[in-house]
């Protein structure tokens, strides 16, 4: 990490200082990933290289995914032609979900990759309770070529929906943002957790010469986010380069899960003790709950350290789906998250084959908020 990033000073984040003034008939608010959602969105795989050498199980723990999150929301599933869409209707009747149409339904797009989190568009609800897509601009996570057909995921999406699209622009030149959403995290509330690492380090750059300023201003306007928590770096091993959902995650508006690694032996301790610190410098201004929570141990494939973290767990209606990892930490964090959720029903699914593709549960899936009437 540079020292651009390293540290709270020159180019890091000055807190709350991108508030704006807002009509209020414009305004937004990303909803917490709690709220009730209408759906949830995910692509099927079918990019070989996301998982050299092991593409043949990853459809079938997609298939356990989907059979999990069927039972809470809708699962609208995109799937790049129609020999992947039958495949995908396959092995989800293997596992016994309710045929298409009941709790699943399929769309013939194609995509690059499958992440979704990063490609598809972040849903807000606006003043009038209405629900609208935030459409950013997406270059690849600033690393790979290939990405033409994700940066139209989120045209087909609102395409799909019959909702409202938006572009989000920059506050300094007017060019198209640039952001992923595995990289927001937000209590609904009006506070966003971000790294550092992610959006002010010379790596992977998505919008060069944009301020930690320009970017609270972004919150702002588009997520209804004016004080942001700015995070130091995120999980080793992660290709993003420092989302905040494999360390971070709100459980309600005052309550945060951190991943926090013990052993300093561990190339995530000194991450996770920064990340501790920042939190609590957060919590001595404004009440907030910290729970921690283990990483498991590494996970490796090939000599290459994975981005193995519990963290990365995505919250349906009523249900905490989280990674695990055959490990005796399983028990530990699934422990952790279910006390973080005391009303929701937690569910594990096994990852370790789906981690080689470099992300989890949280990076494959997208809400759709309900509208609010």
């Amino acid at each position: 990490m540079s020292a651009r990033a390293g540290a709270r000073g020159e180019g890091a984040a000055p807190e709350g200082s991108g508030a704006l003034t807002m009509d209020l008939k414009l305004s937004r608010v990303m909803p917490a990933e709690w709220e009730k959602h209408d759906a949830t969105w995910i692509a099927w795989p079918h990019h070989e290289p996301d998982w050299p050498g092991k593409l043949a199980p990853i459809p079938w723990v997609y298939a356990e995914i989907v059979r999990a999150l069927s039972d809470h929301d809708r699962v609208e599933i995109l799937c790049q032609d129609e020999s992947v869409a039958e495949n995908a209707r396959l092995l989800l009747g293997a596992h016994g979900v309710q045929p298409e149409g009941v709790k699943y339904r399929i769309h013939l797009v194609p995509t690059d990759r499958v992440w979704l989190r990063d490609s598809a568009p972040t849903a807000v609800r606006r003043a009038d309770g209405q629900v609208e897509l935030v459409h950013w601009g997406f270059n690849g996570w600033a690393k790979y070529d290939n990405y033409s057909r994700d940066v139209q995921v989120g045209n087909a999406v609102a395409e799909l929906t019959g909702l409202p699209r938006v572009e989000p622009v920059r506050p300094d030149n007017g060019e198209r943002v640039v952001l992923e959403g595995g990289g927001i995290e937000v209590n609904g509330a009006g506070t966003i957790m971000v790294t550092e690492e992610w959006l002010l380090s010379d790596v992977q750059v998505r919008n060069p010469g944009m301020s930690a300023a320009d970017y609270e201003r972004v919150f702002t306007e588009y997520l209804g986010a004016p004080k942001t928590i700015w995070l130091g770096e995120g999980a080793v091993g992660d290709d993003t380069h420092g989302h905040i959902d494999d360390i971070a995650r709100f459980a309600n508006r005052d309550t945060v899960v951190l991943a926090y690694e013990h052993d300093p032996a561990d190339a995530n301790h000194l991450r996770s003790a920064d990340n501790l610190r920042r939190l609590q410098l957060a919590a001595a201004k404004h009440p907030l709950r910290i729970v921690t929570i283990p990483f498991p141990r590494p996970v490796f494939m090939n000599g290459e350290r994975l981005p193995a973290s519990y963290a990365n767990f995505y919250i349906a209606n009523g249900a905490v789906l989280v990674p695990t990892f055959n490990d005796p930490n399983d028990r530990v964090a699934l422990n952790g998250i279910a006390e973080a959720f005391p009303r929701f029903t937690v569910t594990g699914i096994h990852a370790v084959d789906l981690v080689w593709g470099l992300g989890t549960l949280h990076c494959l899936t997208q809400q759709q908020p309900a509208a609010r009437k």
